[in-house]
């Protein structure tokens, strides 16, 4: 029903919105399972996508609330109210059907982070003998100085680097760039594994700017992957005794709950991290505020009722 428009979405997803590979497929798998669902026949007998009501919708959420987690029906809502909004816009629809309907209400999740002392063994563990080792020092410590993601890790080229004034260009979700500073010790060891990944740079980049020349590379000369930089982490984790489940997102949340902790503002931090509202960074305010309670739950002496106490 919905698949005549779908490739005129992706054009648009693509060509006007910049919207990167990993976008795209997710929109529209979310559009063909919201067409799935009408062709099912699971809200009624609509026919045609002028026929899709904020009912409809409201039928879909319903559907999926009963195998998704709040977190992907609101994204799968996001989606379908950016579908409909260009229909309307490419005067398909007069209206917005899913405009009205309210996106769940998720789950708060506090962040999994590390303590400074778990990131430092981690650190600490990985060798410098092999090149391998020295890269996987390099992207250990990078993650943590600048608190990047990892897809804008794998996504770092050699033209982005400005080592000697400390910063990284990084391009982060919907192909924004931004600045990013980078810590002394995570230059040093970047520095290192530039320095002795040279030859393998010379020998499958011979002619390429470095604009384009990845930073991390894999064994075969090529891009290093999201999944291989998540192996790399287990690797150490596993490797130094923490033997927690610690993705390369955490360190990320890692680096965000130690700089709050240490007296950095939210709105610093939501630059450094590229989050588009400030309320995606001020979910790390209850981490801050749970540390707040047990120093004070410690040391104050009427935090608690004392023994004897009626």
């Amino acid at each position: 029903m919905l698949e005549s428009h779908i490739a005129d979405f992706e054009r648009y997803l693509r060509v006007e919105k910049n919207a990167s590979v990993h976008t795209c497929r997710n929109y529209l798998n979310d559009v063909r399972e919201f067409d799935r669902f009408l062709q099912q026949g699971y809200s009624g007998n609509v026919t045609d996508v002028r026929e899709v009501s904020n009912l409809v919708i409201r039928a879909y959420l319903a559907f999926l609330s009963k195998k998704n987690r709040k977190s992907s029906q609101s994204r799968k809502l996001s989606c379908l109210k950016s579908f409909f909004k260009y229909l309307v816009r490419e005067g398909v629809l007069e209206q917005n059907p899913a405009q009205s309907v309210r996106t769940p209400k998720r789950e708060m999740h506090l962040p999994r982070h590390m303590s400074v002392d778990d990131v430092f063994a981690l650190l600490d563990s990985v060798p410098d003998e092999t090149l391998l080792q020295t890269r996987d020092r390099a992207i250990l410590e990078v993650l943590y100085s600048t608190g990047i993601r990892v897809s804008e890790l794998v996504g770092l080229n050699r033209g982005g680097l400005e080592l000697p004034c400390g910063i990284l260009k990084v391009t982060g979700k919907g192909r924004k760039q931004r600045i990013v500073p980078i810590g002394e010790k995570a230059v040093r060891c970047l520095e290192s594994y530039l320095s002795r990944s040279e030859g393998v740079c010379k020998k499958y980049y011979p002619v390429r700017s470095p604009e384009t020349i990845p930073v991390f590379l894999n064994a075969r000369g090529g891009r290093l992957t999201a999944r291989s930089v998540a192996r790399v982490v287990d690797k150490y984790i596993v490797s130094c005794g923490l033997h927690r489940n610690i993705s390369p997102h955490a360190i990320r949340h890692t680096f965000a709950t130690h700089l709050l902790n240490a007296g950095a503002d939210l709105r610093s931090i939501q630059e450094l991290l590229g989050h588009a509202s400030l309320s995606t960074t001020q979910r790390y305010t209850h981490l801050n505020v749970d540390a707040l309670m047990e120093i004070y739950d410690k040391a104050h002496p009427r935090s608690k009722k004392q023994k004897g106490d009626i």
